[in-house]
């Protein structure tokens, strides 16, 4: 299982040798199946522009859940939609289950306080908070073995027992 850039968790269905750009090379690919769209793709296992790690281990998974009630999620405001849109793309794009935490954490906080003003949540942070809560619940479902829909409540029943 790795995490293949925004794609999310993939399964390596198969590690295959194709024909390279030079007459008579060969080079290695990887034929990937994301756990949760319907598809295959195939990459180059050197490919340099698209980022592919390992899934987090299951401990790894419960440390990142254990350490949600301490984390302070910074919301960042902007009326500059580009900066915004800059902002929250960059932790999806550093592919770490922690800034992806700190990225949902931030928004919903940021929710919660406009909505506690009366104000209205922005298109482009519910669009980043729902794909960081899919990389994320993706990536701790995969890790946690557990189906990804069971993560939310998986991560409050851990959280509450930290909490006695």
């Amino acid at each position: 299982m790795i995490n293949y850039g925004s794609t999310g968790v993939c399964r390596v269905a198969e590690i295959k040798e194709l024909g390279g750009r030079t007459k008579g090379s060969k080079r290695l690919y990887y034929v990937l199946e994301p756990l949760y769209q319907s598809c295959v793709i195939t990459t180059p296992a050197d490919n340099k522009k698209i980022s592919m790690r390992p899934i987090i281990s299951k401990d790894e998974a419960e440390r990142l859940i254990d350490m949600i009630p301490t984390v302070e999620a910074e919301e960042f405001h902007s009326s500059v939609i580009r900066e915004l849109t800059e902002h929250y793309q960059a932790s999806i794009d550093s592919q770490s289950c922690e800034e992806l935490l700190e990225l949902t954490m931030s928004i919903y906080s940021k929710k919660r306080t406009l909505e506690q003003q009366k104000k209205k949540f922005g298109v482009i942070d519910e669009r980043y908070m729902k794909r960081g809560e899919e990389l994320l619940f993706g990536e701790l479902a995969a890790a946690l073995e557990i189906p990804r829909e069971q993560v939310p409540e998986y991560i409050e029943s851990r959280v509450e027992k930290l909490k006695r």
